[in-house]
């Protein structure tokens, strides 16, 4: 378990390397901002990775709809027990816009058609919020 945290941290670590190289985001202090970045893991079923992915890409509109600023989706591939995870990292406004946010997609009825028609692909998810730092390009 304490392995799959690193992995996790890890991808925490490169979100925001490559969030930093990119450049294009101006910085933000932390004081005062009540931004939070949102990690999401999820570990697919045997066979569902790829339709997991492609699923995110229409879920993606649903979150931006709602208020959701998308900064990475990606697919794990380091270490081997990981190769079954889709990453993805989000920014809101604060921890209660999140919350917001994520009733708005929950509740909307494309949202809900999109996952009736696709089903369960994941077999655990781990979530973790994150405040930026004054350094953080996470704008």
């Amino acid at each position: 378990m304490l392995r799959k945290y690193g992995v996790t941290a890890g991808l925490i670590v490169v979100a925001f390397g490559l969030g930093w190289f990119a450049g294009h985001l101006p910085t933000v202090s932390a004081e005062g901002s009540q931004r939070v970045v949102e990690f999401r893991t999820y570990t697919a079923g045997e066979g569902k990775l790829d339709a997991m992915a492609r699923r995110f890409a229409e879920e993606r509109k649903f979150f931006e709809k709602h208020g959701m600023k998308s900064i990475l989706y990606s697919v794990a591939t380091e270490p081997s027990e990981s190769q079954n995870d889709f990453v993805y990292v989000l920014s809101h406004e604060s921890r209660e816009a999140a919350k917001k946010s994520w009733e708005g997609v929950l509740s909307d009825p494309g949202f809900k058609e999109l996952i009736s028609k696709t089903g369960r692909m994941s077999v655990k998810q781990h979530i973790v919020f994150a405040k930026p730092t004054d350094y953080s390009p996470i704008k």
